[in-house]
């Protein structure tokens, strides 16, 4: 072999490599765990575990710097040493066969992390008795949707992500007959109401409710029970010119409304949503306590799930520990409010859920299975040692 590619080689089948790699990993979660006082749950698992470096940002600059490998570095790394070893060192054999085992269950636990972290989606939904709903909507996440209301029996809705509106940049979407362009975006901000004092800035807004509302920016939260609340001013530009550049936030509840090109529009930032091919409708809340107490004993939602081609129409109930799985997707019991009979659901999307259940079970039976070939190799030497000894 190559000695350029045996060094290579055993680099990653290195015992040492595995002892550095797990110290990396408890000083990750140290640090995570310190830093998530200030952080919140979220953003300590986007920078810290869910990426390939921690970056650290040059004070008053906002130029990142990578300061520590991330969880996605880590695990990498662990993950391919883990196979090399076992390429190069394990042979197969029964006297092994727990190890292996034990091993392949922590292949795929690493393996289910990495996948989740990708392809995990969590949305919430919020329901009245009797209400019916069909998306659920994100916690964390906006969206600027764009409603053509002309026809009463259909909505035409164009969707901007978050992400396209702190850019600033114009865009132009097929269905919409004007450029939608950001002239400002706060992540987080406080609306009031403008007084009319000569110190007031200047309305950015010249249309809708814009111009008699004030935004004041504020710095990000990431407390878990508080949200960042966006405000953007965008303007719509059609081919005769400005139509108007609009105040939009989640904070002003219903969309605004607009006429042009002899079609009727609504425009709105709202919670980024989530559409499904199902509705759920509350049927019922109940909420129970101890006798003689205020402590819950009991949150409940009765719902009735119905598929839009009709084949499924069924009641269902949701409670602690006790989630909905449907369509590949989890709804759990989150929020209940009983004074306004309003239930709030957490709707999971993991399509890697059963992954870490099955290689704690593989560990386990690894774990099992070697002990007992141990203890049976144990008895064999000590039945043989007897009649030596007699």
């Amino acid at each position: 072999m190559n000695p350029t590619l045996r060094q290579f080689r055993d680099f990653f089948v290195s015992l040492r490599l595995t002892v550095v790699l797990l110290g990396l990993s408890m000083g990750l979660i140290f640090a995570a765990t310190l830093d998530q006082v200030n952080l919140g749950v979220w953003a300590v698992q986007a920078n810290y575990f869910h990426s390939l470096f921690v970056l650290w940002k040059i004070p008053g600059t906002d130029i990142p710097l990578p300061v520590y490998p991330g969880g996605y570095l880590l695990g990498g790394f662990l993950l391919v040493n883990l196979i090399s070893a076992h390429v190069y060192r394990f042979r197969l054999s029964w006297r092994k066969s727990g190890i292996l085992l034990v091993h392949a269950g922590l292949i795929l636990l690493l393996l289910g992390e990495f996948l989740s972290g990708l392809w995990q989606e969590e949305f919430q939904m919020q329901l009245r008795e009797g209400e019916t709903k069909y998306y659920s909507e994100s916690s964390r996440f906006h969206e600027l949707a764009i409603i053509d209301t002309t026809d009463p029996k259909f909505d035409d809705v164009v969707v901007v992500p978050e992400s396209l509106l702190t850019h600033g940049s114009a865009l132009q979407y097929p269905k919409l007959p004007f450029r939608v362009v950001t002239k400002e975006y706060y992540p987080n901000a406080a609306l009031g109401m403008r007084t009319g004092a000569k110190d007031e800035t200047p309305a950015p807004a010249t249309a809708g409710i814009g111009p008699q509302i004030v935004a004041t920016p504020l710095p990000l939260t990431y407390k878990e029970d508080e949200r960042n609340v966006p405000v953007a001013f965008v303007e719509l530009v059609g081919p005769e010119g400005s139509l108007g550049t609009w105040l939009l936030s989640p904070q002003l509840g219903a969309p605004q409304t607009f006429d042009y090109g002899g079609r009727s529009w609504r425009i709105a930032l709202r919670y980024q949503r989530a559409y499904r091919p199902f509705t759920l409708t509350l049927l019922k809340v109940t909420h129970d306590i101890y006798l003689g107490t205020d402590i819950p004993k009991n949150f409940s939602s009765r719902l009735r799930l119905t598929t839009l081609d009709g084949r499924e129409d069924r009641e269902v109930l949701i409670y602690m520990n006790n989630p909905l799985r449907y369509a590949g997707l989890t709804f759990y019991q989150y929020q209940m409010d009983t004074e306004h009979n309003t239930s709030v659901l957490q709707v999971v999307h993991n399509p890697g859920w059963l992954l870490p259940y099955i290689s704690c079970v593989m560990m386990t039976l690894g774990l099992v299975v070697q002990f007992g070939l141990h203890l049976a190799g144990f008895i064999g030497k000590r039945r043989a040692a007897q009649p030596a000894a007699a």
